[in-house]
């Protein structure tokens, strides 16, 4: 598609993922001030409500209590025309240079802000949407020969999961403590985890709310997505398996999940729409869908040891998903299940083929057979104590990048 050539008087630097093709909405504070609305540009943060103080949103009809809000929900709640108008707006106040002394009133520097929860999550569904990553687990713990379950080719497969431990990137995380079933015991024993693990994924936000009974079409599904972060399922493998069966995750799983802080709508998305991977058996007609769903975003894990240095351990990609966005929220609401303005919807651990794509832990050292290297003489099977997960997706076309920036987060020791 052909983008128009934008240029910002806002010095960005080069690779940054917060370029005026970007303009992602986050909350932010400064000091003990109220929680604001915000976008990020290059290294700044355009503060909304200062914006509208200064009757440069005026033609907007946005009352100002909106950029003043905790939370993105009211603005989401908006509606798309509104996302879209407030954007070409910013475009043109971040272009004109001769409002330029006007607009840098409004822009602070992010390292004097605290980015905060974007939105209030209402609820949390996390799917399994990778072929490839449901097909390692599977070769680990079912049947090499039969990874997959007969249901996972014809129906996004999902749980739902706990919002309110959902937490945004700097958060640090402490090792949960649950059952497990050691090899060989013919009993359980409580303690804390002895194999924590992240999960790569990506998470989108509704943006437009559904009344209970009713259904989202992919071809409607769109409408209802607001944007996209990064997300980090964290995940505690010991506990998981002893209790997955027969309902499926739960303390494994529900202890937090990380975010990161600004969320990139997807109209910035639109340039890099790809296809996704060839379903085979078909889909029932609910599931179909036309033109191109999946998305060229980047994705990078990092392993952080304490005081030690990133050790790059993941490269992957959101289009290699199986079932895409609208799929799997047309799959979520066939039974007539409603959706509200904030909820989030996780795509499941973002695995590809190559052994350096594996989204999670448990499949980059294949259930804790073949440690990974790190900088030095550190290896990992699992996190460590102390160690830091950082998560980064961008996505590049031709001069046009849009990033999400990181999420990331330190695991502390169980607490006696």
């Amino acid at each position: 598609m052909n983008i128009p050539q934008l240029k910002t008087w806002v010095e960005i630097p080069e690779k940054s993922d917060f370029t005026i093709y970007n303009l992602p909405y986050g909350i932010y504070k400064i000091g003990e001030n109220q929680p604001a609305v915000g976008v990020a540009i290059g290294e700044d943060v355009l503060q909304l409500d200062q914006l509208w103080s200064l009757g440069l949103l005026a033609e907007l009809d946005i009352e100002e209590s909106v950029f003043l809000s905790a939370y993105l929900n009211d603005y989401i709640a908006l509606g798309k025309p509104v996302w879209s108008g407030l954007r070409k707006r910013l475009q043109e106040l971040l272009c004109d240079e001769a409002i330029q002394d006007v607009v840098e009133k409004a822009l602070v520097k992010m390292d004097q802000v605290k980015m905060l929860m974007p939105v209030k999550v209402g609820d949390y569904t996390d799917f399994y949407s990778s072929i490839e990553h449901a097909t390692n687990v599977g070769k680990m713990f079912r049947d090499p020969e039969n990874a997959l379950l007969p249901n996972w080719k014809h129906l996004p497969v999902a749980y739902h999961g706990r919002a309110s431990s959902i937490v945004v990137s700097g958060t640090d995380i402490t090792r949960p403590k649950g059952q497990k079933m050691p090899p060989g015991a013919e009993k359980p024993v409580f303690g804390p985890s002895s194999r924590m693990d992240f999960e790569l994924e990506m998470a989108f936000v509704i943006g437009k709310e559904t009344e209970l009974g009713t259904s989202i079409s992919t071809k409607k599904a769109e409408d209802h997505i607001f944007g996209m972060v990064i997300f980090n399922d964290w995940s505690a493998r010991d506990i998981q398996k002893w209790e997955y069966v027969p309902l499926g995750p739960f303390l494994g799983k529900n202890f937090a999940s990380s975010i990161s802080p600004w969320i990139v709508t997807m109209e910035a998305l639109e340039p890099f729409r790809t296809n996704g991977p060839e379903q085979e058996p078909e889909v029932l007609p609910y599931l179909k869908y036309e033109g191109n769903k999946n998305y060229d975003i980047n994705l990078e894990v990092y392993l952080q040891p304490e005081s030690g240095k990133e050790n790059l351990i993941c490269q992957s990609n959101f289009g290699y998903l199986y079932w895409n966005m609208c799929q799997q929220l047309a799959h979520h609401t066939i039974n007539g299940c409603n959706v509200n303005v904030g909820d989030m919807m996780a795509s499941g651990t973002i695995s590809g083929k190559g052994e350096n794509e594996f989204g999670s832990m448990l499949e980059l050292s294949w259930g804790g057979k073949n440690p990974i290297q790190l900088d030095g003489e550190n290896t990992r099977t699992f996190l460590e104590d102390n160690d830091t997960v950082i998560m980064r997706g961008f996505a590049e076309n031709g001069e046009i990048r849009v990033g999400f920036g990181e999420v990331r987060g330190k695991l502390l020791p169980a607490k006696p």
